[in-house]
C-alpha cells in the first residue's frame, strides 16, 4: 500500500485550503483544534498511543461535530485498525458515521468513508468485515446516500461470495438489482 493511500487519502489536507473571512474574531478554537489535530498527526508514526490520546483532545475541544473531528477521528480509526483494537476501532467508526449528516460535506464523508472502507478490506478478519459494512449500511439509511449503500453493499456482496454464504449474496444482488431499476413514472418526466 503506498504512502498516499496509507493515509486515507492522505487526509485530503489540500481541501483544508478553503480560505472563509468573516468578522468572527473567535476563530481561535478552530486554530486550536487544527492544532492539536496536527500535533497528534506528527505522534502517529513514532507513538500510536499517545496519537491515541492527543486526537482525543481534537474531539473534547470540539465544541460541535466538524472537520477536524471527522479528520481526528478517521486518523484514530486507523491507528486502531493498525494496533489490532478492533472494538475501539468500531466505536470510533459509529462516532465518525454520526457526522456524514450534517458535519462534513456529503462528497467528503463518501470519499472518506469509501477509503476507509477500502482501507480496512486489506484484514482477514471477515467477522470485522462483515461489521464493517453492516454498520456502514445501517447508517446509510438515514443519510440517503445510494451511490455509496450501493458500493458497500458490493463489497458486503463480495464478502459473502468469498466466504461462499450464497443466501446472504442472494439478498445483497436482489438489493443491487432492485436499486439500479427506475421506475416508469420517472421515466415519463424525462419523455
Amino acid at each position: 500500500m503506498s504512502d498516499g493511500e496509507d493515509d486515507f487519502m492522505a487526509d485530503n489536507d489540500s481541501d483544508d485550503y478553503n480560505l472563509e473571512y468573516s468578522e468572527d474574531t473567535n476563530s481561535e478554537p478552530d486554530v486550536d483544534l487544527e492544532n492539536q489535530y496536527y500535533n497528534s498527526k506528527a505522534l502517529k508514526e513514532d507513538d500510536p498511543k499517545s496519537a491515541l490520546e492527543s486526537f482525543q483532545k481534537v474531539l473534547d475541544l470540539e465544541d460541535e461535530k466538524g472537520d477536524w473531528g471527522f479528520k481526528a477521528l478517521k486518523q484514530m480509526i486507523k491507528i486502531n485498525f493498525q494496533l489490532g483494537n478492533y472494538g475501539e476501532m468500531m466505536t470510533k467508526y459509529k462516532l465518525l458515521l454520526t457526522y456524514i449528516k450534517s458535519a462534513v460535506t456529503r462528497n467528503y464523508s463518501e470519499k472518506s468513508i469509501n477509503s476507509i472502507l477500502d482501507y480496512i478490506s486489506t484484514s482477514k478478519n471477515m467477522q470485522l468485515l462483515q461489521e464493517f459494512y453492516e454498520t456502514t449500511l445501517m447508517a446509510l439509511k438515514d443519510a440517503k446516500n445510494d451511490r455509496l449503500w450501493f458500493k458497500t453493499n458490493t463489497k458486503l456482496g463480495k464478502l459473502y461470495y468469498d466466504r461462499e454464504e450464497f443466501n446472504k449474496l442472494a439478498k445483497i444482488l436482489k438489493q443491487l438489482h432492485q436499486s439500479c431499476k427506475v421506475s416508469t413514472s420517472l421515466l415519463k418526466s424525462f419523455s
